[in-house]
């Protein structure tokens, strides 16, 4: 063994080798993509093609539009990218999008999302299992998501819509510009509380409702969350080690003591409701295994699978539709002539339905579909997909083979926003989704909610309630932009959701 007589040279020496070593593995991994014959983007260490999650400069959504714009400028099908020294191929041609999301989706099953049921039950949900488990699950899940179960559930939303109309009000009279994100961050807490749980949140008037409060903690960014991330996506194996959470302890506590309770209490007396929450506790005690389209692979939901779906159901409601009605508003308000053409559409509708919001009038606002269609394109919350290879996948007529384990990323955002499919990608132009347009226009160039059988199951859920949402503020205000409202507007580093960076401040004007 070689060493010296000091201590300070030795360790020097032995940083120095170590420091040898990692940036060897470094070059050796990031030599990966130019070994299988894969167009890519030059990482650097240590964090390879992704942002630092110490001091992000753009959010990673950003970065992947970028990824896909420079594979789109060098007119190839696809391209390899790093995360660390993990790689990452990045789909680039649609036909290549849909193989894998879709056409060739039993090599892509996997989201490659990290999870830890042992320690952290509320993880192992929907978006993040995987294989058979995902599957069993998921065609159990299926038929609660159908038009015939949201209609059901569309009183228990509705009754949360007075609620809205009284904060507007109270905002209204007070003269103040109004934060339209956090009235609807208030707004669909309550609907998700009450269909996901049952359960009256009352976040208008509570303003340290403790749905509220936890439901904005798990989308607050932090260094130390950002690196557990790090380490969670490129380092799985590492993480189980380390028995990580991707759920804080208290919000997890919080979130299965609500639904222990409240399944406990339905249980004990008999009592019954319209809502999510009970299409769980009906599939737990296997109460729906004889009604049309459900299906079981012999076993019940567990009370932690139950209060994990319900975990990820209330997370998915509650943030990805306010951040859509919010983006949406902030759009009509700087179209004046697109605002007014909804709110004649919502006015024309109601009146064939003697003035109510009803299930039915709610489907025949086309237009408001395509405003929303619009505003998904522009601001989709999710603004890349992910998937794991789970078996060796010849790309077609490629000399490429992807391998397994290795992780996909389908970049929506750059998707939207590339101009062969949205000419004046910046522009706001909800008739890019009238029907004609989109019939000319390839299916998988629009794709908010991914697509193929791991597409979002809530999406029918998402937009009812944000037509409910916009109908109820469009019908009765119309919107201005508020001089508080930072221009041009930013996307927030610190959130994975496509949120914008500050508040989006409106005038509301009674109409």
């Amino acid at each position: 063994m070689f060493y010296t007589d000091s201590l300070l040279t030795d360790l020097f020496g032995l940083l120095l080798a170590l420091t040898a070593i990692v940036i060897t593995y470094y070059k050796w991994s990031f030599a990966y993509w130019k070994k299988n014959n894969v167009p890519y983007l030059e990482p650097t260490i240590p964090f390879g093609n992704l942002p630092s999650p110490v001091k992000p400069t753009d959010t990673i959504g950003v970065v992947i539009k970028k990824a896909y714009e420079e594979f789109r400028r060098r007119k190839v099908p696809h391209g390899g990218i790093f995360g660390l020294t993990r790689p990452i191929y990045l789909a680039v041609d649609l036909e290549y999008v849909k193989n894998i999301l879709t056409k060739d989706f039993q090599h892509f099953v996997d989201r490659g999302v990290y999870y830890n049921e042992k320690v952290d039950p509320l993880s192992a949900h929907l978006f993040a299992i995987g294989g058979q488990k995902w599957r069993n699950l998921r065609v159990k899940l299926t038929p609660t998501f159908t038009s015939g179960k949201m209609k059901m559930m569309f009183q228990t939303l509705l009754d949360c819509e007075e609620n809205l109309h009284e904060k507007m009000e109270t905002l209204h009279k007070s003269g103040q510009a109004i934060d339209i994100k956090d009235v609807l961050g208030c707004y669909t807490t309550d609907i998700i509380g009450s269909c996901a749980f049952g359960l009256e949140c009352n976040t208008f008037k509570e303003e340290d409702s403790p749905f509220r409060k936890y439901g904005k903690k798990v989308f607050t960014s932090t260094t130390f969350r950002r690196l557990q991330f790090t380490i969670t996506i490129n380092f799985p194996k590492l993480a189980q080690f380390l028995n990580l959470r991707t759920v804080p302890k208290d919000i997890a506590d919080f979130f299965t003591k609500v639904v222990r309770d409240n399944v406990a209490y339905r249980e004990k007396n008999n009592y019954s409701r319209k809502d999510f929450m009970q299409l769980l506790i009906d599939l737990k005690n296997n109460k729906l295994a004889q009604e049309e389209g459900y299906q079981h692979d012999g076993n019940t939901l567990t009370i932690d699978e139950v209060a994990a779906q319900s975990f990820i159901f209330f997370l998915a409601g509650f943030e990805t539709s306010s951040t859509t009605m919010t983006w949406a508003l902030y759009e009509l308000a700087k179209n004046q002539d697109i605002q007014k053409k909804v709110r004649d559409e919502i006015n024309t509708v109601l009146a064939k339905h003697d003035g109510k919001v009803t299930y039915e009038a709610i489907q025949d606002m086309k237009y408001m579909s395509q405003v929303l269609d619009e505003t998904l394109r522009k601001y989709p919350p999710v603004p890349f997909v992910t998937r794991q290879c789970i078996k060796d996948y010849k790309v077609p007529d490629q000399d490429v083979i992807i391998r397994k384990g290795v992780r996909v990323f389908i970049p929506i955002l750059g998707i939207h926003y590339d101009e062969e499919y949205y000419p004046n990608p910046e522009k706001f132009d909800p008739e890019r989704f009238s029907h004609e347009n989109i019939q000319n226009r390839h299916q998988y160039a629009h794709i908010p909610f991914g697509e193929g059988p791991r597409i979002c199951i809530g999406l029918r859920f998402g937009i009812m309630q944000s037509k409910v949402g916009l109908t109820s503020l469009l019908r009765n205000y119309n919107f201005t932009l508020n001089s508080k409202t930072k221009q041009p507007m930013k996307f927030s580093v610190k959130s994975f959701i496509l949120a914008a960076d500050g508040e989006v401040w409106l005038n509301a004007q009674k109409i």
